[in-house]
């Protein structure tokens, strides 16, 4: 038994299939991790989706990434169907109340305490302990089961609080959370947010760091997984931490890590770059 941990597919549902060929990738014993943004930008989205969910089922482990909360704000008329994203062929799907209740009872902190693996779609702040992480996960997660979670969609979107307090509260302690695990790139060296700056880390501004750089990212003897920061192509993290999006749907690749062996896998864009 083997498991894999995928990064962003955003819709390259052709370059997944052939990366779990490639791997040899069996549903039945293996297990498949994925840093979330299953959606958007990419050519077949809606496939993606049905692959995961009806397919390769209960051998899944995701974390929503902020391409598949957005998708859930459009398909509840809250944001706008932006033609980049290519997001209409889920919307008009006869199976898409399903996939969109699926997708919004999905994790955004995925747990491995046998091989002590951490997984979010863009992080976890270093102002964080671990147990104030899962905390914060499972309030949002709690929030978008409900039958009140389009009121969250409706207030998710901003960059405002940037800083950790435990006195945050309501919404606005869901935003940060929320921008935690699938929009964080930067932090000041005091750990508050910069939302902004998405280059490389070589470019960044003063006095701008990574997430991952800085004092009390790194938790114990657990690793990091997660995608969201295609720039990177996986190069330049701690040891412990993996990005795995390098940025298959904008002409670069789909990459795999088999964990036991650390063996990456990468399998080339084969469609039309977005722009």
């Amino acid at each position: 038994m083997s498991t894999y941990l995928i990064g962003d597919i955003h819709g390259c549902y052709d370059e997944l299939r052939i990366l779990l060929t490639q791997v040899q990738f069996n549903k039945l014993v293996d297990n498949l991790w994925l840093t979330g943004d299953l959606v958007a930008r990419g050519p077949n989205s809606l496939e993606v989706l049905r692959l995961v969910r009806d397919d390769l089922g209960d051998s899944v482990r995701m974390v929503l990434g902020n391409h598949d909360l957005h998708l859930l704000a459009v398909y509840a008329g809250i944001s706008c169907n932006k033609p980049k994203d290519s997001l209409t062929q889920i919307i008009k799907a006869p199976d898409a109340d399903e996939l969109i209740n699926w997708l919004r009872r999905q994790p955004l902190l995925q747990i491995e305490e046998e091989k002590k693996i951490l997984m979010a779609h863009a992080g976890i702040t270093p102002q964080w302990d671990i147990a104030t992480a899962i905390n914060c996960a499972r309030e949002v997660e709690a929030m978008l089961k409900s039958d009140s979670y389009q009121l969250f969609l409706k207030a998710m979107y901003g960059n405002m609080p940037n800083n950790w307090s435990n006195k945050l509260s309501g919404l606005a302690r869901l935003r940060f959370s929320t921008n935690v695990f699938t929009r964080m790139r930067y932090c000041f060296p005091n750990g508050k947010l910069e939302m902004n700056f998405k280059d490389i880390p070589e470019r960044a501004p003063v006095p701008l760091q990574p997430w991952f750089s800085l004092p009390g990212a790194k938790h114990e003897s657990y690793s990091i997984v997660f995608g969201h920061w295609s720039s990177l192509r996986g190069q330049g993290t701690p040891n412990n931490v993996y990005g795995l999006d390098t940025g298959c749907c904008w002409g670069g690749e789909l990459t795999s890590l088999r964990w036991e062996d650390k063996t990456f896998t990468r399998v080339p864009s084969n469609h039309q770059p977005i722009k």
